[in-house]
């Protein structure tokens, strides 16, 4: 069927409807290849207010073919440079740009900065640089912004207090860029903030400030940087707060017993941090949870019955504490857990045999606890998905029937040591 002259009614396009101007494009899902250089007609749209697009990566041949009809390409013998073209200034009534996954490289253009009107700025997942006073140019120049997203471009600098100005900012994602020095901690008290990730910036360092009941946030992610202090008490004020991530961090002191306000979580990871020693007395509320990691943290004393109230959880990591106590029969209940993550804790007692009504799981990892008893390997065999077990460093005895066969060839990691066996297993 033959494509319409009008471009108005192509998808991916809007147009005004009294002036009949295209003022949004979206083909994030048009699966196109090629390059754009300044003289595109694209940059003729200059009532253009919302640009989309992903391009998808050629082949090195595709590349060596365009690279002599486009200026902006400069070839290479082990890679090709594609740069954000010089005609981006002539959109200058743009207030969405997204040119993620473009495969973008060399330096973001100055011309960016002319985009006065930019409420969205989305460049995240290219190859690009941005100059050392990158960030306080945008700051400076982009003051409508509410969503900044730069994750994996080379920033390489600190990221400056004037940041803190743009009160409209409600997204914020510098994911591994490079960052260092100290994190200002007025962008935490950004009036309209609800997003902020500065993950896997490991010479960014910063403290976590007091929140208080107004504070939008729902998504924040800091692991693998070197935040270090307290967590507040008054995180438990982020009721909107959906999404945590500090792992990895340098936290200390205890873990807010306030986070059992925190409802609406659905992932909490709080793994590999300096935390006091604590129970999970706070663990039980948060019902949306589909990822609760909590992993060489400190903690000791039995699992809670609360976590049986978590019957989203997908995913339990508990590994490389002092949990004490036999591993509850209730974990049936979290019949869409995948990972049952438990090594290096005090854990006695026999393996529930229930464990195997689990059906989803797919990972079991109880190596180097005090488990003892014995077991019969084929408790496993109604676990179609499981591909990872561990039960090495334990007291137990498995018993492993000789006619087992290559059922079990699911199996990618598979720990036995000192599990007592008589046979090496013939279904290996």
């Amino acid at each position: 069927m033959a494509q319409s002259s009008d471009c108005c009614t192509w998808d991916g396009i809007q147009c005004d409807e009294i002036t009949g101007h295209v003022i949004s494009i979206d083909l994030s899902n048009s699966a196109l290849y090629g390059f754009i250089n300044s003289s595109s007609s694209l940059f003729q749209l200059v009532h253009l207010q919302k640009l989309r697009a992903y391009i998808l990566k050629n082949s090195k041949q595709q590349f060596s073919n365009y690279s002599t009809k486009h200026p902006l390409i400069s070839p290479t013998t082990t890679s090709i440079t594609l740069k954000i073209p010089f005609g981006v200034r002539r959109l200058s009534k743009l207030t969405y740009l997204n040119l993620a996954y473009f495969g973008f490289s060399s330096e973001i253009p100055a011309e960016i900065l002319q985009l006065s009107k930019l409420v969205s700025l989305v460049l995240y997942s290219n190859p690009l640089k941005l100059h050392k006073s990158g960030l306080k140019s945008i700051a400076e120049k982009l003051t409508n912004l509410e969503e900044l997203v730069l994750s994996e471009v080379d920033i390489s600098s600190t990221i400056p207090s004037i940041l803190a100005n743009l009160s409209s900012l409600t997204t914020i994602f510098l994911r591994d860029c490079g960052l260092h020095g100290e994190f200002p901690t007025g962008i935490f008290q950004l009036p309209n903030l609800k997003s902020l990730s500065v993950r896997f910036n490991p010479k960014l360092t910063g403290h976590v400030p007091e929140f208080n009941r107004s504070s939008p946030f729902e998504n924040l992610r800091l692991a693998g940087a070197s935040f270090s202090g307290k967590l507040p008490d008054s995180m438990g004020n982020l009721q909107s707060l959906y999404y945590l991530d500090v792992d990895s961090c340098n936290f200390s002191g205890p873990i807010p017993l306030s986070f059992a306000n925190l409802t609406k979580l659905t992932y909490l990871d709080l793994s590999n941090n300096n935390f006091n020693r604590g129970t999970l007395s706070w663990v039980g509320k948060q019902t949306k949870l589909t990822m609760l990691l909590l992993g060489n943290i400190s903690l000791y004393g039995d699992i809670p019955f609360s976590i049986g109230n978590l019957t989203k959880l997908t995913s339990l990591s508990l590994g490389w504490n002092e949990l004490t106590g036999p591993i509850p029969s209730w974990l049936t209940n979290l019949t869409q857990l995948n990972t049952l993550w438990l090594p290096k804790n005090k854990l006695f007692g026999p393996i529930p045999t229930s464990i195997s009504s689990i059906l989803n799981l797919q990972i079991l990892d109880l190596y180097s606890n005090n488990l003892s008893g014995t077991i019969e390997f084929d408790l496993f065999r109604k676990l179609n998905n499981l591909s990872h077990v561990d039960l090495s460093y334990n007291n137990l005895s498995l018993i492993i029937d000789p006619s087992t066969d290559s059922t079990f060839q699911k199996f990618k990691v598979l720990g036995l040591g000192s599990c007592n066996l008589s046979d090496f297993p013939k279904f290996f």
